[in-house]
């Protein structure tokens, strides 16, 4: 059978990057050049980044991408690339939108193959998802080509992303068609354990497609959303030939011995899903034999808390360096969350370039301070103490508070110290919030909920103990001091807002909380199924209600990176105004 090299750019796109995302397109067609390839991909929307969101609606957006495309064609001729075949995805408009009801130039999600100096076939996706973070049907209108190119004797069939986890459409039309390769370029996004469901989901399509199947993927992070690579190339039967390394940028270099397509025919025609064939011949022959070199093979697996733990990273670090910030300031207690927030930034932009402040009141425990003291040595982050006391006793002194309302103003004032702080030296504030708080409300507006970015929003406090504990452990075996103080680990979790407060004085137990919170908001489960799972009929429904009424502190949190199916934000989107409530 033919053979063909295909280099597979897991590559990391900042969104509006035009230039940028240009000139790494380049940088990796070279290396992949370099290296023999004969086919090269990039990831959905590498030109433009992704997910481009209301910029699809710009005409002058759309257009500059369009405008870039022909420029990197061009460019990749005049560097001697020209010859080799190049698919990359970026943003499109249809002159056939009516058909979808929608006017002439509307905006697609699209990829295309570059050759010779010119665009030589452009497609647009199929199934457009609309679940979850995704809003492609506000934006695009869907592609009704099954885009095929011939390389060295051998067909391609071309999708993108959605297009295999949707059933039908490209995957059938392209056994159908008779294609030697799919090749699906995607960014899809990181949730805990989707690696298992991409593989077993590329298994099935290679197996219905009943061809070869590459799965290529987007790694970095843009606002919540990260993305962890983890290409995966299977053969027909649905046996992994090659996996590429998780949340790492980098080429997936491997020799695929293919079928070759018949050289007195093209494929043509409508196929399934009423896809009409747009094929391409780039270079009819196949290549000579050659020993193959690149045999594939599958990169070590991260286990699951580390899997989380570096996603967490990468979700900060990326938001931190494609916005233009070089260094961050954590408000350190001394608990456990602020403790795990300051050893992922410090894993993320360096311990340098992480800023941390002990703010005791009357409250706040000897332990807390000593804690933090600690946490910063481990670390060799930056790090202050300034009492908020005086500013204290000066509101009380106006205001006369009592209660809630006094144990709010120690938080505020914590939060406009570290607001100051950052105007004054440049630093943006990370929120220490982690998922049971917020759900539950657990936490102050302007106070402790201020921040620029809140790294663990969407990680349960059983899972930040998880977390903490791996982190750790995995410096321990690395030959590493732990950055996180023991002591912040084991003590019970406490806002010290009052004397001897604790969070169980307010919440329940953290591991039950979890468990129902999971059902309640990741998995849109009612009060009635819960009980009915065998939690208590009064905690389920008194939490149910501190979940629905803290709605409106959700939407004033500042975003954070996601890691399960349902994060807060655009995954779960419900009214702040609502008097629906979960029947007792």
């Amino acid at each position: 059978m033919p053979q063909l090299r295909l280099a597979l750019n897991q590559i990391d796109s900042t969104v509006g990057d035009l230039d940028g995302n240009t000139e790494s397109i380049l940088h990796w067609t070279r290396h992949s050049a370099e290296q023999g390839a004969h086919l090269v991909a990039f990831p959905e929307m590498a030109l433009t980044g992704y997910p481009v969101e209301d910029l699809a609606l710009r005409s002058s957006f759309v257009e500059a991408s369009r405008a870039a495309l022909h420029a990197l064609a061009e460019r990749l001729n005049a560097e001697g690339l020209g010859e080799l075949p190049v698919v990359v995805g970026y943003l499109d408009r249809s002159e056939r939108a009516r058909r979808y009801g929608q006017p002439a130039g509307s905006p697609q999600n699209a990829g295309a193959v570059l050759h010779r100096g010119t665009v030589a076939l452009t497609f647009a996706k199929h199934h457009l998802p609309n679940y979850g973070v995704f809003d492609e049907f506000r934006y695009f209108v869907p592609g009704d080509t099954l885009p095929m190119v011939r390389v060295h004797g051998i067909d391609v069939a071309l999708a993108i992303c959605e297009d295999l986890w949707q059933d039908g459409g490209r995957v059938p039309a392209s056994c159908s068609a008779g294609a030697g390769l799919l090749l699906s370029i995607n960014a899809s996004p990181y949730e805990r354990e989707k690696d298992d469901t991409r593989l077993d989901l590329v298994r099935k399509r290679a197996q219905e497609a009943g061809c070869t199947t590459a799965y290529l993927a987007m790694i970095g992070g843009q606002d919540e959303l990260v993305f962890d690579g983890d290409s995966i190339v299977v053969d027909r039967d649905g046996e992994v030939i090659a996996r590429a390394p998780q949340f790492a940028e980098g080429c997936v270099l491997l020799d695929l011995e293919l079928p070759a397509a018949d050289p007195e025919s093209v494929p043509e025609g409508v196929v399934d899903d009423g896809l009409r064939i747009d094929h391409v011949t780039l270079s009819a022959d196949p290549l000579p034999r050659y020993e193959p070199e690149l045999a594939g093979g599958e990169a070590e697996r991260l286990g699951d808390d580390e899997e989380v733990y570096t996603a967490l990273v990468v979700g900060l670090r990326a938001y931190a360096a494609k916005n233009g910030f070089r260094s961050v300031l954590i408000g350190l207690s001394g608990g456990i969350d602020s403790a795990l927030v300051a050893a992922i930034a410090c894993d993320a932009v360096g311990a340098q370039n992480v800023y941390g402040v002990a703010m005791p009141s009357r409250y706040s425990s000897e332990h807390s301070v000593d804690d933090a003291t600690e946490l910063a040595r481990r670390t060799g982050l930056n790090f202050r103490t300034v009492p908020i006391a005086p500013m204290f006793d000066a509101y009380m002194g106006s205001l006369q508070l009592t209660g809630l309302a006094e144990e709010n103003l120690q938080s505020r004032l914590r939060g406009t110290m570290l607001m100051a702080i950052s105007n004054q030296e440049g630093h943006i504030v990370l929120a220490p919030g982690n998922k049971s708080e917020l759900a539950c409300g657990y936490s102050t507006l302007y106070g402790d909920s201020v921040g620029a970015y809140g790294p663990i929003k969407d990680v349960y406090k059983t899972s930040v103990f998880r977390l903490a504990t791996w982190r750790n452990r995995a410096a321990e075996e690395r030959g590493q001091t732990p950055p996180i103080p023991e002591n912040s680990i084991t003590k019970p979790p406490s806002a010290e807002l009052r004397p001897g407060q604790v969070d169980t004085d307010s919440l329940p137990d953290y591991e039950i909380l979890d468990r129902i919170l999971e059902l309640y908001v990741d998995r849109d489960q009612g009060r009635q199924d819960i009980v009915a799972a065998g939690y208590d009929d009064p905690l389920v429904t008194r939490i149910l209600r501190l979940v629905d009424t803290a709605e409106y502190k959700r939407r004033q949190y500042p975003p954070g990176t996601k890691i399960s199916a349902k994060g807060f934000g655009k995954d779960r989107r419900l009214p702040i105004t609502n008097r629906w409530r979960e029947r007792t």
